[in-house]
């Protein structure tokens, strides 16, 4: 089996001259490749101890999901605001851009619950810092933050500096 750098395919100059865009698709598309992704980000969960995984959208379920169904863990999505069909918290946070807002169940995390966070990717860590933010807003408590690749250069670790974050790939560019 190759290793899970080898699946990522590379577009240079998207979505501007100078950037080097990694695909998460590719790895997706080949069974050993989403197979592999998902045993690496479990491996980083061994010995942790934990109730739920959060998952952002939508690649953060992609990801979040096999690894709660294989560890027999809950699986609560945060979504874009206005999706979710229940009463709801939400969190407003900063773009390179603008804004987005994100937003949970209020009954998707009990007070005192250990959650781990994970998503495909981490470049400046607004939509997961949003996201931590709601999960302790509602009393859970953050135990791990596992992102599938990291754009190191984009410094999005430094965001969440108070937690423990780790990534498969790491990529030391933007």
């Amino acid at each position: 089996m190759k290793k899970i750098e080898e699946y990522v395919r590379s577009i240079p100059d998207f979505p501007e001259p100078g950037i080097i865009f990694r695909d998460v698709t590719s790895i997706l598309q080949d069974p050993d490749g989403l197979k592999l992704s998902i045993d690496l980000i479990q491996e980083k969960l061994q010995g942790v101890d934990f109730d739920v995984v959060v998952g952002t959208e939508s690649r953060g379920f992609i990801f979040g999901v096999p690894v709660a169904y294989n560890l027999h863990k809950a699986f609560v999505p945060v979504r874009k605001k206005g999706k979710l069909p229940c009463d709801t918290v939400s969190m407003r946070y900063e773009l390179e851009y603008g804004t987005a807002e994100i937003e949970m169940h209020k009954d998707s995390i009990r007070p005192g619950q250990k959650v781990v966070v994970i998503d495909d990717l981490i470049a400046t860590g607004g939509t997961v810092e949003a996201a931590i933010k709601l999960i302790e807003d509602l009393g859970g408590q953050v135990v791990k933050v596992i992102f599938l690749m990291e754009l190191a250069g984009l410094k999005g670790r430094e965001r969440l500096k108070d937690y423990e974050v780790e990534s498969v790939i790491r990529y030391e560019g933007k």
